[in-house]
């Protein structure tokens, strides 16, 4: 039976993903209903309201479609493969109201969780990063709208909808994706031990061994470098929306260790998937 609103999907997704997903779709849909110009530039990016929008309401679809067990083709992992796919998808697309995307990013939403509770005996999906598991895809989902979100709620100056709660839903597919986003010319030659902690929350451990990354969800025994971030600023960085010397100046990062001058070095060994 599928899941009704405010219900969690259990059994498949971790406690909270499911109502995250659903809330962070509805409270985007909440930005966008009623505004007349979609024409409006979204800060530090090339797309417009418009655009970003369209895009959310495709990508919402794409994960509800391989959710349910279907092939999408879409790049093959890399940055540039899925910003080429994403430009390919939008000029096929022309919808750019803002109400009616608003209700497709919602309806999306809930084709996702609806074929997750349909499929939840079943084993991996394919994704444009490879194999995952359906809770993984979830985690993906919901970091991709919280991303998006934020730079639709920076572009119509209203408050974005992350918080710590929604972040730590992130982290299986952060998690996941990090050996793949790497970017390989940062980190060659590099071997350390990180441990990376959220304020108040979760901790995973990065090793690199010559460039090559393995990530874990227990921290590092014996880190050479912990780093302590603001949870709302360790996604935007992530996600290729904060800059990280800022965050720093800020008092949003702390570093400590054997080695903590290898902290600034961190966010410059990924690429924001």
């Amino acid at each position: 039976m599928a899941p009704v609103a405010g219900q969690e999907v259990r059994g498949t997704l971790p406690e909270g993903l499911g109502d995250a997903i659903r809330d962070t779709a509805e409270d985007i849909a909440a930005l966008l209903r009623g505004v007349a110009d979609t024409g409006v530039p979204v800060p530090g990016s090339e797309w417009s309201v418009g655009a970003a929008a369209a895009h959310l309401a495709q990508a919402n679809e794409l994960m509800a479609d391989i959710a349910a067990g279907q092939e999408r083709g879409y790049g093959d992992g890399t940055p540039q493969s899925l910003a080429a796919a994403n430009e390919r998808a939008l000029a096929e697309f022309d919808e750019r109201g803002a109400d009616p995307l608003a209700e497709m990013i919602v309806a999306q939403a809930a084709a996702f969780l609806k074929a997750v509770d349909q499929h939840a005996i079943e084993g991996t999906v394919v994704t444009p990063f490879g194999p995952m598991s359906r809770a993984e895809l979830g985690s993906y989902l919901l970091a991709h709208m919280l991303g998006h979100g934020y730079d639709l709620a920076r572009a119509l100056g209203r408050p974005h909808m992350i918080d710590r709660g929604r972040v730590e839903l992130t982290l299986p597919f952060l998690i996941m994706a990090m050996p793949r986003v790497v970017d390989t010319a940062a980190a060659a030659g590099l071997t350390a031990r990180y441990t990376i902690r959220l304020w108040g929350g979760a901790r995973f451990g990065v090793t690199l061994t010559d460039g090559a990354v393995a990530v874990s969800a227990q921290p590092s025994s014996r880190p050479d470098c912990t780093i302590l971030t603001e949870p709302v600023t360790f996604l935007l960085m992530a996600l290729g929306r904060c800059d990280p010397w800022g965050a720093i100046a800020r008092g949003r990062v702390l570093a400590w260790g054997r080695k903590p001058w290898l902290a600034p070095r961190f966010p410059t060994l990924f690429t924001a998937p």
